[in-house]
């Protein structure tokens, strides 16, 4: 509730600012036409004019992108041309007067709504309270409609957004079909550096456990003196507990069994009891993610926390998953040194895990910290 009221007024601040920009549109669509007329018929005339009309449309467009872009959650590329500009401006003043109006009527009916509140403080008595009671009702369900009328005015925005400067039908075939065949070379990678992981974690640390287990039984077999063979069957069961401890820590890097056997949430925090900092994680999600979206979501977590624990010596770090609106954010933060490289292998494979799947991953880490690590995920 708490998330669609934020939504709301966001939503109607934008359309609120939509208003005003609709204003500086029309009187610009106006001036534009009023030059363009007498030269309509002269190409150098009219090319001459259309410079800096088309200038001043581009950065109109750029202000109602940014407007989009922050109050009403609607992206749109800057790929598009300087006459697309200028017909989406021509176009979209009027869009802007209906969010005006939307927006006129929703404090209409606000202040019919609270009327019973500030009436009973201003007025000397009430003579008839049922009718003051009907118009209270009545300008709530005015509020109530007009919700539906801003969710609507901002799907008609994306729309006229998307239709203008929004990218052509052949030019987002063109882009879908390079991100993914980026995406399966980035995911090719991916599984080679985690193959190459796994060899060299098994290489180095398991089988060198093994051979030194090996060796120990051995001179245990050999040896005549009974003290001697205890000690060296001691250390030998010594040797054989680490290694199992570091078979089993590279079988839970390659994919945890938590998350198959009790979920997303049971799996991070299982990643915060094994980490050496104290974790706090804020699971939000009502619904257990797709196998996939959950698995990209856990080594986020993972790989994050662990690259905190090594290299930013932080005292504390926090988890949060949360779902809105299909999509899945995973953010991790620490109170370290910060200075962590985006580009260095852990982070980099990690972006690419999370593009395979559409989403994005950002690492914002100042040298001195704070350190967030964020990732957007599809799901649903």
């Amino acid at each position: 509730m708490r998330v669609m009221a934020r939504r709301v007024v966001r939503c109607g601040a934008g359309l609120i600012l939509g208003t005003a920009a609709a204003a500086v549109e029309l009187l610009f669509a106006l001036l534009a036409g009023v030059a363009l007329l007498p030269v309509a018929a002269w190409p150098r005339g009219r090319r001459a004019v259309l410079r800096p009309v088309l200038a001043g449309a581009r950065i109109l467009a750029e202000l109602e992108r940014g407007r989009l872009r922050m109050w009403l959650d609607l992206r749109v590329t800057p790929a598009y041309e300087d006459v697309r500009a200028l017909r989406y401006v021509a176009c979209h003043w009027a869009l802007g007067v209906l969010g005006g109006v939307v927006m006129l009527t929703a404090a209409i009916g606000l202040a019919y709504g609270t009327f019973g509140v500030y009436g009973w403080l201003l007025l000397d008595g009430i003579r008839n309270p049922g009718s003051l009671v009907l118009g209270s009702l009545g300008g709530f369900f005015l509020v109530f409609l007009t919700v539906q009328g801003i969710f609507g005015v901002v799907g008609l925005e994306g729309q006229l957004a998307r239709h203008f400067l929004g990218p052509r039908h052949q030019e987002e075939l063109e882009r879908r079909i390079a991100e993914l065949s980026a995406s399966r070379a980035a995911v090719v990678d991916a599984v080679n550096d985690e193959r190459r992981r796994i060899e060299r974690d098994l290489h180095d640390g398991v089988q060198q456990r093994l051979v030194a287990l090996g060796m120990l039984l051995g001179r245990a077999r050999r040896s005549q003196d009974a003290d001697r063979r205890d000690r060296l069957l001691g250390q030998a069961h010594d040797e054989s507990r680490r290694a199992l401890d570091e078979l089993r820590e590279v079988a839970w890097r390659i994919y945890p069994t938590t998350l198959d056997e009790a979920g997303l949430r049971a799996a991070l925090e299982t990643v915060a009891e094994r980490a050496s900092v104290p974790v706090g994680v804020e699971y939000e999600l009502a619904e257990e993610p797709e196998q996939a979206v959950a698995t990209v979501a856990y080594f986020v977590v993972c790989e994050a926390v662990t690259n905190a624990v090594k290299h930013a010596a932080p005292t504390r770090i926090s988890v949060a998953v949360r779902a809105e609106e299909k999509r899945m954010y995973v953010s991790v933060r620490d109170d370290g040194c910060g200075g962590a490289n985006a580009s260095g292998s852990g982070l980099f494979g990690l972006a690419r895990r999370v593009a395979a799947l559409d989403g994005s991953l950002s690492v914002d880490s100042p040298p001195g910290g704070p350190t967030l690590v964020a990732a957007e995920l599809p799901c649903g």
